[in-house]
């Protein structure tokens, strides 16, 4: 897939399309976004873009070098991801290793390395060494869902892409039965019936965490809307109609309850406790 391809960031992928073609590439980069946007797909296009000798910014997706990368096995495209629940010191100076090595196939050794925020602060130490005297030519992409786990030190060393959910049939569907959930929260409503819509979300662990993410974000929107004037801070704002109806309905303590309820969730699930009974969980913890 190009990079021109993806719909929803398409400042974001501007300026990586830019970057490439004017030969500005930076040593480092972290894609940061929620579980349901395509972070990893995003990062090898722009592998691609980088790499291929066809395309004029971005990627041919036709000649060895892209082929190799959609694949996954290209030569001078190395993955790291955690190992459990986090990345750990270990991996980071196996990493170094590596990209002190010439490159097989080209001029580059890029780095896309997952699950970032997972890393252990001794792993991060360990990486920001690298970062601060990086092996020329090499790309270290990071991806992450949350830029809090990770030091300052990490964060000022890399180029920074905040992106926002691309919109997929699958994630409006997500979105529409999170924003069904809290309305029904907010209303009142029976808890055999908000469990009953909840059933949709537990057949595996990945769709219970973007219903997470799609609630977190919704009940960020109705706590901000008051205080966004210019709307500048909203991310559904497609919604505001309905943002603005439900969020005279949601005061403050109760966004704070549920965000709360939500991030105990994420939690458990990373656990790997009962998916249903967790999210059930939540819900008796926001309506208690």
């Amino acid at each position: 897939m190009a990079l021109k391809d993806f719909k929803g960031n398409e400042n974001i992928v501007e300026r990586m399309i830019r970057s490439v073609r004017n030969r500005s590439i930076s040593h480092a980069y972290l894609l940061e976004g929620d579980r349901s946007v395509d972070k990893l797909g995003l990062a090898e296009s722009f592998v691609k873009a980088i790499l291929c000798k066809e395309g004029n910014g971005d990627c041919c997706d036709s000649c060895t070098t892209c082929r190799k990368i959609s694949h996954g096995n290209h030569e001078d495209l190395i993955y790291l991801e955690a190992d459990g629940s986090s990345i750990k010191d270990e991996a980071i100076e196996e990493l170094q290793g590596r990209i002190k090595k010439k490159p097989y196939d080209g001029e580059r050794n890029i780095v896309i390395l997952k699950d970032a925020d997972t890393m252990t602060l001794r792993a991060q130490n360990r990486l920001l060494k690298t970062l601060e005297e990086p092996t020329p030519g090499t790309v270290i992409i990071l991806l992450s869902e949350n830029t809090e786990n990770l030091a300052q030190t990490i964060l000022s060393r890399c180029v920074i892409f905040k992106l926002k959910t691309f919109e997929t049939q699958e994630y409006k569907n997500v979105l529409e039965g999170a924003i069904l959930i809290a309305g029904m929260l907010l209303e009142g409503r029976p808890f055999y019936e908000i469990s009953g819509k909840l059933s949709e979300f537990t057949a595996n662990r990945n769709l219970a965490h973007e219903l997470l993410d799609a609630m977190e974000t919704w009940y960020r929107d109705l706590a901000i809307y008051r205080y966004d004037s210019k709307l500048q801070l909203i991310v559904h704002k497609d919604k505001m109609d309905e943002i603005r109806d439900k969020s005279r309905l949601c005061p403050a303590s109760l966004v704070e309850k549920a965000v709360g309820a939500l991030e105990e969730a994420r939690s458990d699930l990373n656990r790997n406790l009962n998916v249903s009974y967790t999210l059930k969980n939540m819900i008796l913890k926001i309506t208690l």
